[in-house]
């Protein structure tokens, strides 16, 4: 039995974009099995197959503008399909009904809340709760607020609806993509794709496992992620986060195609790094008891994740480091009068702000320095935006915020950000956000000492900056030795990626500005 496939109720939208075909003529296709991928100027979303079949034609193109009852495609009925309900009509598709909580549901009129990314915490605790059932939820309201062991954040709902169950209460521990709620949508086209989904860990076979090294590194795609479905659930069953593929899709959109080559590669690397990884010799453990007194001391949780993170860079990563002197005396004096013209002032002017300054301007022009090694070991991916992260030294350990976009902003901004983040990380006040996104790290000893270090490369970045103690050296003029502030550097780099001569090229490029600030503005 031939039955046509049409759009189905799009709410308050008149028109909507096709922006992918997902199946061709004579293919066999299951239920639900998603056809096109329709875009409104919210949200995204699939087309299902009512039924199982063979599509026998395909009625719309990629870019062409659709509306509600719209013709897509032509689908054979398979036999088992046609005996279950012999009298179905064509009028009976003009809208195809929405199936709760189904996660091969492309118009869902429920949707699942799900405890997002907790980055390096496994676990956190429900401090605030801003949910009940009947409640009606605004877009960007606040729905719940978590903390870990580093830090309290709020999460807020990315859809308008009502709330029809809640799973969780104040002070219950949860992890990433627990089920918090269900919210029933005002509208369809407020849905956005993959929150719907829940995640299946029970569903992680062996592929998961080898891609990944271990169930709890399956988590939920991130809501930007652009992809179906159908592309979903096949990433959960790989146990593959959709935020690490690249898409080859319409408007960046992941196909099938996309994930399988990713899991592909990946499964190269896994077979690649195991033969390297059988040459690396273990530490023996000492019992020290044996010796004398001795206590257990346990490690924060951000220096148990740091642990882990900087072996993982130090044994994959070649590194190199290149250390140099700055004269920054002029530059120093010039930051005192600004900070004396301005005492009133909420902030002072760091010397931590001139050095990002120039690191932006220095990875302007050598921008290999901002990037980041391809998974293939083949290319490498150049960053055009410039988000500088800081180590800050707090009581649980280092943590690494991150200023997005510094290249845009001026001294006093970025002063001013510095001191709000380092405050912020020192009272566990930091967001996801504040974490992520960083192209390039500087480490800065400020006054505690030395005259340089190595500094381990924050992977996949290829680049850190360290920055030692200012010190007071004499500097012969031809007459007489005179004091001048000096600023020791130290530059480790992925030596993969950068040579040693990038290296001096750039630390001289650097050291320049720092040492002429009038550089800053040619």
């Amino acid at each position: 039995m031939l039955m046509n496939v049409v759009i189905p109720s799009l709410g308050d939208i008149d028109e909507v974009e096709v922006i992918e075909i997902c199946v061709a003529v004579d293919d066999d296709i299951e239920e639900h099995e998603g056809l096109i991928v329709i875009e409104s100027d919210k949200a995204s979303m699939e087309v299902p197959s009512p039924t199982g079949g063979v599509v026998t034609e395909i009625c719309v193109t990629v870019g062409e503008m659709v509306g509600e009852g719209h013709l897509v495609a032509k689908v054979d009925v398979v036999e088992s399909a046609a005996e279950k309900d012999t009298e179905l009509e064509i009028s009976d598709l003009k809208e195809i009904e929405p199936v709760e909580d189904g996660p091969e549901s492309a118009i869902s009129a429920k949707i699942d809340i799900l405890v997002p990314d907790l980055a390096v915490s496994t676990r956190a605790i429900v401090t605030d709760l801003n949910l009940s059932v009947g409640q009606t939820i605004a877009v960007n309201s606040m729905i719940i607020e978590l903390e870990t062991d580093d830090e309290r954040f709020e999460v807020v709902s990315e859809h308008d609806g009502t709330i029809v169950e809640v799973y969780i209460k104040k002070g219950d521990p949860v992890s990433t993509g627990d089920l918090v709620a269900k919210m029933e949508l005002n509208s369809v086209d407020a849905l956005s794709p993959g929150l719907s989904e829940s995640t299946d860990k029970s569903n992680i076979d062996e592929v998961s496992k080898s891609i990944n090294g271990s169930e709890a590194a399956i988590q939920n795609a991130p809501a930007s992620v652009y992809a179906g479905p159908a592309v979903r659930r096949l990433a959960r069953e790989y146990g593959v986060s959709l935020g690490e593929v690249a898409g080859s899709g319409s408007r960046g959109r992941i196909t099938k195609d996309d994930l399988k080559a990713f899991v592909k590669n990946k499964l190269n690397e896994q077979n690649a790094g195991a033969a390297e990884a059988g040459s690396v010799v273990q530490v023996e453990s000492v019992d020290y008891s044996k010796f004398g007194d001795t206590y257990s001391s346990e490690l924060s949780r951000i220096q148990q994740v740091g642990a882990k993170n900087l072996y993982a860079s130090w044994v994959n990563v070649p590194h190199v480091t290149q250390h140099d002197k700055v004269d920054v005396t002029d530059l120093e004096s010039f930051r005192e009068a600004l900070n004396r013209e301005a005492e009133t002032a909420d902030h002072k002017i760091t010397p931590l702000a001139f050095i990002i300054r120039a690191c932006c301007l220095a990875l302007e022009k050598y921008p290999i320095f901002n990037s980041s090694l391809e998974p293939s070991h083949q290319s490498i991916l150049i960053n055009r935006f410039y988000n500088i992260g800081f180590a800050v030294d707090t009581s649980e350990g280092l943590v690494v915020p991150v200023i997005k976009d510094s290249d845009k902003k001026g001294i006093s901004q970025l002063s001013s950000e510095i001191i709000e983040l380092s405050k912020n990380a020192r009272e566990k006040k930091l967001g996801l956000g504040d974490l992520q996104g960083g192209t390039f790290t500087i480490s800065s000893l400020g006054a505690l000492g030395g005259t340089g270090f190595t500094p381990i490369v924050n992977a996949p970045q290829v680049a850190i900056l360290g920055v030692a103690r200012l010190m007071t050296e004499p500097e012969w003029d031809g007459e007489q030795f005179l004091p001048r502030k000096m600023l020791p550097l130290s530059l480790s780099y992925d030596h993969r990626v950068i040579n040693g001569a990038d290296g001096g090229r750039f630390m001289l490029f650097l050291t320049g500005l720092l040492g002429d600030i009038r550089r800053f503005s040619l």
